[in-house]
């Protein structure tokens, strides 16, 4: 029979031409008011139709068997078998649990009729209602999700009697059938059966299946203690799904926040800044969102910031029927997020905290590698070249108190003392003065050197006058680049050029440069045993050499120094010298500075440049600007060779 509400709405009256064009309008406005007052009840046009749109809403099939397994979690299973493998050619899914299975009518037969007519009106919903606990369907659409993964289902379940029934749907069909199933003993709980899974679903490994049941269902599993088994016939594995755990520092502080509709739940924790942490939403311990900055009303800091990874549980909140990955935002989303705005104050604050500390760390640890990498540069230059630094000819401490401060202006990145060398240090001599800045248990423990495994000759690059003699020396180091003292014999030659050698053999020698200018080139061959090892220096021999004036007056102490930032939006310098704090002091807001600060390694790099150039500077008074380049790039290539 015909509803009379959708018979009114559908009625056109026929218009009679006898009317005068007068009347006509009349009756067309009376019936117009009728038709503005007249209303009736949604109903669906096409019950097969809404029904294929709700089975192809789901676009992820490991949501659909995360969907299936939840299921079973309702039903109080205590355990729960994915298995995973092939029949007959075709490649199946089955979960059984040993759950409460299907409920059953009033013949104590599973009601199996019920589940496949009342598509929307869960029976979840009406339990929930009357006050149940820990149930999470209430949309009656999950079993459709199988489209999204196989070509047919078949649930299985006992009756009261212990017979097997099952239900079989297929995907593209309406019908259903329900069959008696043989079996030579009943199982508890519900077996589900998909199969075949479609030709997209090859890559769906037990890995990938375990993977997003331990974050989608993390808290489910925990608070049940279902245990989740997934057997990977195809790939002969069994895996356990385990409740995801979370790495970094607990923000204990936050525990649960009020809200309007209810507790909201917070479990973060803090971590290096890195695209990894991300902070799920969940709701009564299923996750809905894998990340908080995927809701676009919540893709702001500290949500989107990457210093923070775990979970918020938001019990109230209304999900999208279709996919169940995303809410609703109505009231119950408004008071979620007024409830976040009580914690974000403080969030801010623990981030900005990280980032000083993560770039107080930054620093340090550019400034030992960049110190060091100077300090093995300065092994292979000529002291008399570099003999500001004193870093050939011993160590040498200030006076106590005496130490260097890094960064007091503004924007200045803090740096602790102990990691900067007071102005007066002068650095390291050899190896194995290098050695001497392990940590004491470091030495102890490694009391003795590995086998030879490089070698270097000290300087590898030197320029000489005519007819001058000068010392070298070959520094045979092992694996961790410890100075091997004993055990290594040493042989020199001249390999290229002119000029006379002291000895052939030991480890410092004397190189008395030709009459001539020429290019010379040493070779030392380091053995041990039967290692050998050869290396070469570079001697160049020029007629002239400039000389440092004498006059000049090096004010600045001696060591390298440290190095500190200073804001200056828009002006050209990127570095300068602080002869009186013994300081480098970098313009941390010039282009070349942001962009290098992009990436670790650029950064490491541009500051180490930085170094080159100041160091050169300072080093040599009065020297014209072709010279000073010529410096800058000696030293910074024998610098970053030993970048860190």
């Amino acid at each position: 029979m015909s509803d009379p509400n959708l018979a009114s709405n559908n009625e056109v009256p026929t218009p009679r031409k006898s009317r005068p064009r007068a009347s006509s309008g009349r009756r067309s406005s009376k019936h117009r008011a009728a038709r503005k007052g007249a209303g009736g009840k949604l109903r669906i046009g096409d019950n097969w139709n809404v029904i294929t749109i709700i089975a192809l809403s789901q676009n992820n099939p490991l949501k659909a068997i995360a969907e299936f397994v939840e299921n079973s979690i309702d039903a109080r299973a205590g355990a729960i078998t994915i298995i995973r493998g092939r029949e007959h050619s075709e490649p199946y899914l089955k979960i059984v649990d040993d759950g409460e299975g299907i409920p059953r009518d009033a013949l104590g037969a599973p009601d199996f009729t019920y589940v496949a007519t009342h598509i929307g009106d869960s029976l979840k919903r009406t339990l929930k209602e009357r006050g149940a606990q820990g149930i999470q369907g209430e949309f009656g659409i999950g079993l459709l999700s199988f489209w999204t993964v196989g070509e047919s289902l078949t649930l299985s379940s006992s009756g009261a009697d212990g017979k097997t029934w099952q239900m079989e749907m297929r995907k593209n069909e309406p019908g259903y059938t329900i069959s008696a199933r043989k079996a030579l003993f009943s199982h508890k709980g519900t077996e589900l059966l998909i199969r075949p899974l479609l030709p997209g679903l090859r890559q769906l490994s037990g890995e990938k299946i375990q993977n997003y049941l331990a974050a989608e269902l993390r808290d489910r599993i925990r608070k049940s203690g279902v245990r989740i088994r997934i057997l990977d016939r195809s790939a002969r594995k069994e895996l356990e799904v385990q409740p995801r755990q979370y790495t970094g520092r607990l923000l204990h502080e936050l525990g649960s926040i009020p809200s309007e509709r209810g507790e909201i739940y917070l479990e973060l924790y803090l971590n290096s800044q890195g695209s990894d942490n991300q902070v799920s939403l969940f709701r009564s311990g299923t996750r809905v969102v894998s990340s908080l900055s995927e809701i676009d009303a919540l893709n702001f800091d500290p949500w989107n910031s990457g210093f923070f990874q775990g979970m918020i549980d938001a019990p109230f909140l209304q999900l999208t029927p279709g996919t169940r990955t995303g809410v609703i935002h109505d009231d119950s989303f408004e008071a979620f997020y007024d409830a976040l705005e009580t914690v974000r104050a403080s969030l801010q604050e623990i981030i900005a905290q990280e980032k000083a500390a993560e770039e107080e760390q930054t620093s340090r640890n550019i400034l030992k590698s960049v110190q060091k990498a100077f300090k093995e540069a300065f092994l292979t230059l000529p002291p008399e070249d570099y003999h500001w630094f004193d870093l050939h000819t011993g160590s040498r401490r200030g006076a106590p108190g005496d130490e260097e401060r890094v960064g007091t202006g503004s924007g200045a990145a803090p740096q602790a003392a102990a990691d900067v060398k007071a102005p007066g240090d002068s650095g390291v001599s050899s190896d194995a003065e290098l050695e001497r800045e392990e940590p004491a248990a470091e030495r102890e423990f490694f009391n003795y050197p590995g086998p030879l495994f490089s070698a270097v000759i000290s300087p590898a690059s030197v320029v000489m006058k005519v007819s001058a003699g000068r010392g070298f020396r070959c520094i045979a180091r092992d694996k961790s680049r410890r100075a091997i003292e004993d055990g290594v014999e040493i042989q020199w030659k001249i390999k290229e050029g002119e000029g006379q050698l002291s000895t052939e053999s030991g480890e410092i020698v004397t190189f008395t440069a030709p009459a001539e200018p020429g290019l010379c080139v040493l070779e030392a061959a380091a053995t041990q045993g039967n290692i050998v090892i050869r290396t070469e220096a570079i001697v160049t021999v020029s007629e002239t050499l400039i000389e440092r004036d004498p006059g000049s007056g090096d004010k600045g102490g001696k060591g390298l120094p440290g190095y500190t930032f200073l804001r200056a939006p828009g002006e050209l310098w990127r570095s300068r010298y602080d002869l009186e704090r013994e300081l480098i002091v970098v313009n941390n807001a010039h282009g070349d500075y942001l962009f290098a600060a992009q990436k670790h390694a650029r950064k490491l790099k541009y500051i180490c440049r930085l170094f080159a150039k100041e160091l050169v500077l300072a080093n040599f008074p009065g020297f014209d600007s072709r010279e000073l380049l010529e410096r800058v790039i000696e030293l910074s290539l024998y610098a970053e060779e030993n970048l860190r």
